[in-house]
């Protein structure tokens, strides 16, 4: 999962980055209204924490920016302001949450879990593509009900193709979820190659199809036949 930490407190961004790191969540940070928007435009995120007060600009005005360019990233406000009139100006113009500072990260995270669950699997804790099932509360990936080990990088490369299930996606797209903006440092898709390999092994060698299909020059496409 890739999360965007837009805030300028950055006690408190380095706050939520430590702990959602440690929940196995990839965390990028913008501190300002203009390297939130660069960001915006150029990556696509899970979930995004979005401060209203702005160095530069409103958080309200980059969320209206992302809804016109038909994004669907998942946005929760964060924000010391707790009147209803703002809490309702910012669902209106497309956040999917709203949490008042100070707040505990756990409830943060936990927010963060039920939106993506919500957005991308239904709102279902445990979910059944084909012969697997993904239990997102332990992380865990089963073929008929048999346990399969995966890497950190593996369940998220796997999760991320599952939500994007029977679309193409391209490889510098699967390279950004897994390595965020770090993506643009690698000179090849070496590593993901290998991650690819390695999960499609580990697929097949539990009685899987082939669900992973490769788009020759473009990416990956992971096709289920629901029963």
């Amino acid at each position: 999962m890739k999360i965007l930490v837009v805030e300028d407190e950055k006690v408190l961004a380095n706050s939520i980055v430590s702990y959602l790191s440690k929940e196995q969540i990839h965390c990028e940070v913008a501190t300002d209204y203009i390297n939130g928007l660069d960001k915006i435009i150029s990556y696509e995120y899970d979930c995004i924490l979005l401060d209203i007060g702005l160095p530069g600009g409103s958080g309200i005005n980059l969320l209206r920016k992302l809804r016109a360019m038909k994004k669907v990233d998942g946005v929760i406000i964060i924000s010391a302001h707790a009147s209803i009139d703002e809490k309702l100006e910012g669902l209106k113009v497309g956040a999917d949450d709203y949490i008042v500072k100070p707040f505990h990260l756990p409830e943060l995270a936990a927010r963060i879990e039920a939106l993506v669950r919500r957005k991308q699997f239904g709102g279902l804790n445990k979910s059944e593509f084909g012969l697997l099932t993904i239990n997102r509360d332990s992380k865990s990936v089963a073929a008929n009900n048999v346990p399969i080990n995966l890497s950190k990088s593996e369940y998220e490369l796997l999760v991320f193709l599952l939500a994007n299930k029977n679309r193409v996606v391209t490889k510098h797209a699967i390279a950004e979820h897994l390595n965020g903006d770090d993506a643009e440092l690698v000179d090849n898709f070496d590593f993901l190659y290998a991650h690819i390999k390695n999960l499609k092994k580990k697929l097949t060698s539990a009685g899987c199809p082939d669900y992973i299909k490769t788009m020759y020059g473009i990416g990956y496409k992971f096709e289920v036949v629901d029963s």
